[in-house]
C-alpha cells in the first residue's frame, strides 16, 4: 500500500504533513530523524510507463547538478518499496518556509518594489541554470516559493521549485516529441507551436507571471487551447497604469520572437535597476504628504514651464552654475508626477529621465539645499540609478526651486562624475542662481518675485544675465571671481 502520514521512508524520513499534489507526485513535510530538521519530501506517482519514469529520473538528475540561492536545493534521492514490486522515486529537498507565489497574489497585489524583488532573484537563477544548459519549461507562480524569514525587516527571496519537465540541452530524449508539456497560461508561443524550445522560452513565461503579480489577472485567460492559442496572434495586454518602465520591460519579455527577447544575463542587470528604481519609489512615498505633493503638482502645472519656446535666459544661469562650481553639468529641473524634466540641461544631450532615477526627488523634498559630496559612499544616493548605473553620477548639490506660496516645484542642480568638497559661499551662490530662476518663472506668469527677502523685484533683460547674477552674489558674499569675461551666446549653449 501506498505510504501513510506517520510513516517513515528510507528508515529516515517521517511523512507529517501533506504539502501539496502535482501531475507527477505527491509534496509532503516530514522530518529528517537522522539530522532532526525538517525537509520537503517529493514522491513520485508509481507507474508502469517508462516515459514517467524517465522523467522522474531525469528531474532527479537535474536537480542533482545545480546549487544556486534561488532554487531549492536537493538534499537526498532515494527509491520506496513500500508496496513490493512498484519502487517509487522520492527525493528530498530543503523545506522553505512561506507560500508560493500563486497564493501571494490571490492574496492581494504585489507591491512594484516586491515584484522587483522576486524577478530579480529568479533572473539570477535562470542565468545560473540556462548558463548550465537547463530549461525549466514551467515557469509559473506556484512553483515559486517566497521565503519567510519570519522578519519584518527581511525583503521578500523568491526561489524557483519543480524541475519534473526542465529540458536538459544534451539529453536527446527530452527534445523531441511533448515540448508543449507546461501550464497552458504560462506557455511561449515556441512551446505552442511546438517549435525548438530553449531559455527564451522562461524569460517569456517568467515575464507573464510577473505581470501578473500587478494586475492579478491571467494575462491570457480561458481553457487551455484557447489560452494557448492566443499569444500566437497578440501580445499580452499590458494596462498603461503599470509604471512606463514596468510597461517596457514586460514588452521585450513576452516579446513573440524569443530573439527579441533578453538574455537571462542581459535580465539579471534590468532587474537590478527594477530593484533600484522600485526601492528609491518606495522611500519617496514613505516621506511625501500625499495632500501636499498634490498641490505641490498643481503648482507646477500653473507655471507651465515648458509651454514657451527654449528660452536662453535659463540656459545663461545653468551655465554660470556650472562655472562657478567648475562641474560638467547644471540644469534647471521640474518634477512632475512621473518625471524630472530639464527646462535648460548643461552639459546633458537628454532632456528627462523618470523621477524615480534622479536625485532632484529628493532634493524637493526640503527648502535647504541637498549636498552629495561623495554619492558612492552616501546612503542618500549610492544605490540610485544615475550612480550604481553607467551614468557614474558622484556628485550632486541642488537647491529647490520655491514659488511664492511656498511650493518646490523643481531644482536648480549641478553635477559631476567625480567626488567634490563645497563651501558655504558656493552654496549661497547656487541659492540665489534659483532665486533668479524663479524671478524669470514668476515674471512669465505675470507675478513678479522679490530676488532676495533685501531686495525689490528685479526685471531681468536678456542680455543682462550674467552681470545681473554677479551684481546680486557680491551683494551678499564675494563669490565669482572677477577675472571671469561674461558669457558669450556660444558659451551658454555649450
Amino acid at each position: 500500500m501506498a505510504p501513510r502520514l506517520g510513516d517513515r521512508l528510507g528508515d529516515r524520513y517521517r511523512l507529517l504533513e501533506l504539502i501539496g499534489r502535482g501531475g507527477m507526485g505527491s509534496v509532503y513535510q516530514a522530518r529528517d530523524e537522522l539530522l532532526w530538521r525538517d525537509v520537503a519530501l517529493k514522491l513520485f506517482d508509481r507507474s508502469v510507463d517508462e516515459k514517467d519514469v524517465q522523467r522522474q529520473e531525469d528531474e532527479v538528475n537535474v536537480l542533482a547538478g545545480l546549487n544556486h540561492h534561488g532554487l531549492v536545493s536537493l538534499l537526498d534521492a532515494a527509491i520506496d518499496r513500500t508496496e513490493p514490486g512498484h519502487p517509487r522515486i522520492y527525493f528530498v529537498m530543503e523545506l522553505v518556509q512561506g507560500t508560493d507565489l500563486e497564493r501571494r497574489i490571490e492574496a492581494g497585489r504585489l507591491s512594484g518594489r516586491k515584484v522587483a524583488q522576486i524577478g530579480y532573484d529568479l533572473a539570477e537563477a535562470l542565468q545560473y541554470i540556462h548558463h548550465r544548459g537547463v530549461t525549466h519549461r514551467d515557469i509559473k507562480p506556484s512553483n515559486v516559493l517566497l521565503v519567510d524569514y519570519r522578519d519584518d525587516s527581511a525583503r521578500t527571496r523568491a526561489k524557483l521549485s519543480d524541475f519534473g519537465i526542465a529540458l536538459v540541452a544534451r539529453n536527446s530524449r527530452m527534445t523531441g516529441e511533448g515540448l508543449t508539456t507546461g501550464t497552458a497560461a504560462y506557455l511561449s508561443p515556441e512551446q505552442v507551436a511546438k517549435q525548438p524550445v530553449g531559455p527564451a522560452t522562461d524569460i517569456y513565461s517568467l515575464g507573464l507571471v510577473l505581470l501578473e503579480c500587478f494586475t492579478r489577472q491571467l494575462a491570457f485567460e480561458g481553457d487551455p487551447i484557447a489560452s494557448a492559442i492566443a499569444r500566437l496572434h497578440r501580445d499580452p495586454e499590458i494596462p498603461r497604469w503599470i509604471p512606463a518602465s514596468w510597461r517596457d520591460l514586460f514588452t521585450v519579455m513576452t516579446a513573440r520572437n524569443p530573439l527579441d527577447r533578453p538574455e537571462s544575463g542581459e535580465l539579471v542587470s534590468l532587474m537590478r535597476r527594477a530593484v533600484i528604481v522600485e526601492t528609491g519609489r518606495h522611500r519617496r512615498r514613505e516621506v511625501e504628504d500625499p495632500a501636499v505633493e498634490s498641490a505641490r503638482l498643481d503648482a507646477v502645472r500653473l507655471y507651465d514651464v515648458f509651454a514657451s519656446p527654449i528660452d536662453e535666459t535659463f540656459d545663461r544661469i545653468t551655465a554660470i552654475a556650472a562655472r562657478v562650481f567648475d562641474v560638467p553639468v547644471s540644469i534647471v529641473s521640474i518634477v512632475d508626477e512621473e518625471h524630472i524634466l530639464f527646462k535648460s540641461h548643461h552639459g546633458l544631450d537628454f532632456n528627462r529621465i523618470e523621477r524615480t532615477d534622479g536625485l532632484c526627488a529628493s532634493a524637493i523634498l526640503a527648502d535647504t539645499p541637498r549636498i552629495i559630496e561623495d554619492a558612492r559612499f552616501d546612503p542618500r544616493a549610492l544605490s540610485n540609478p544615475l550612480v550604481a548605473g553607467e551614468f557614474g553620477l558622484q556628485f550632486y548639490a541642488g537647491v529647490p526651486l520655491i514659488t511664492g506660496d511656498g511650493y518646490r516645484i523643481g531644482t536648480l542642480c549641478v553635477l559631476d562624475f567625480e567626488p567634490r568638497t563645497v563651501s558655504e559661499q558656493q552654496i549661497a551662490t547656487l541659492t540665489d542662481l534659483s532665486n533668479m530662476v524663479m524671478v524669470e518663472l514668476e515674471k512669465r506668469l505675470g507675478r513678479p518675485r522679490a530676488l532676495l527677502p533685501e531686495t525689490e523685484p528685479v526685471e531681468i533683460e536678456q542680455g543682462e544675465i550674467e552681470q545681473v547674477a554677479i551684481e546680486q552674489v557680491d551683494n551678499v558674499t564675494t563669490l565669482i571671481p572677477r577675472r571671469w569675461p561674461a558669457l558669450t551666446d556660444g558659451e551658454a549653449e555649450a
